[in-house]
């Protein structure tokens, strides 16, 4: 090869390696700089030390406490009352998104604005610019407070039991299934709406005949997948006595019963992954 062809081949790949060289990578390693310097006082004013778990106190005390994990406890009176508490689990979240449907779908109805009759005109009348703002600052209230704060309450005034983990999660729950409701029938195709609403139709009929045709299918998916959530938000309800599998674990933890821990752990895996594949099941099987 001769000299000109060898520079000219150099220079051919220097050209190939700077067309593939990223031109924006000075920008985005200074937003990568930016963001760990807004990260680290954040992560100091948590006081997020994960480097402790290495100590060697730490790991003696969790290698003992994992090791009474060994064999599960699976005594048959034992798993009847983990049968028991995962059924009343299930029981919880399924009555709590009931609840909360009551509260969300009004709720949801007031705050969209494509079924607000008044705003064909142009601008929305005062009343029902009042009753949606009134309708989104509800439910803003109740899905600000978490279910484990509405739970703490209701344990204060009903007791302990599952009364307080059903009305926490149909609080809370109610708040954003009625919030992402509204922004689903906004976000849908309205026209076929406005046109029944034009022509004289009531907004329920402009909603099941001209929003829910479109977005039926996404609201069931995103029912079905609170639904999957609130069966993990009742174990954690548990804790602060709203009953079911979370209740019997905190009994098991505070007993240091390693065994019964462990099987309830494996229940409650168990659990979790059949609500998946049942709510994938259902997710597709929606119209």
């Amino acid at each position: 090869m001769t000299l000109p062809r060898a520079v000219a081949g150099v220079r051919a790949a220097g050209g190939v390696g700077a067309a593939r060289r990223d031109p924006a990578w000075r920008g985005r390693l200074l937003w990568l700089a930016l963001a760990a310097l807004l990260l680290w006082p954040a992560l100091r004013a948590a006081e997020f030390t994960p480097w402790t778990l290495l100590d060697a106190r730490s790991l003696r005390v969790s290698a003992g406490y994992l090791a009474s994990f060994v064999p599960p406890d699976l005594r048959a009176p034992f798993l009847a009352e983990v049968a028991q508490a995962t059924w009343r689990t299930v029981a919880i979240a399924t009555s709590g998104i009931s609840l909360a449907l009551l509260l969300a779908v009004p709720l949801a109805l007031l705050a969209c604005a494509s079924l607000s009759i008044s705003r064909l005109g142009g601008r929305m009348a005062p009343l029902p610019f009042v009753l949606r703002q009134a309708a989104r600052g509800t439910m803003a209230l109740l899905r600000t407070v978490p279910e484990l704060v509405w739970a703490l309450l209701f344990v204060r005034v009903v007791g302990l039991g599952p009364t307080a983990g059903v009305l926490a999660i149909a609080l809370t729950y109610g708040g954003m299934l009625g919030k992402v409701y509204a922004e689903i029938l906004e976000s849908a195709d309205g026209q076929a709406a406005r046109v029944l609403l034009i022509n004289g139709a009531t907004r329920l009929q402009a909603l099941a005949y001209g929003l829910l045709p479109a977005a039926r299918a996404e609201l069931g998916s995103y029912t079905v997948y609170r639904w999957e959530c609130a069966i993990r938000s009742s174990v954690v309800l548990g804790f602060v006595g709203a009953g079911g599998l979370g209740q019997r674990m905190d009994e098991s933890i505070k007993a240091l019963a390693g065994g019964e821990m462990a099987t309830m752990l494996m229940v409650f895996v168990a659990l979790v992954a059949a609500a998946d594949r049942l709510s994938a099941w259902l997710r597709r099987e929606l119209p």
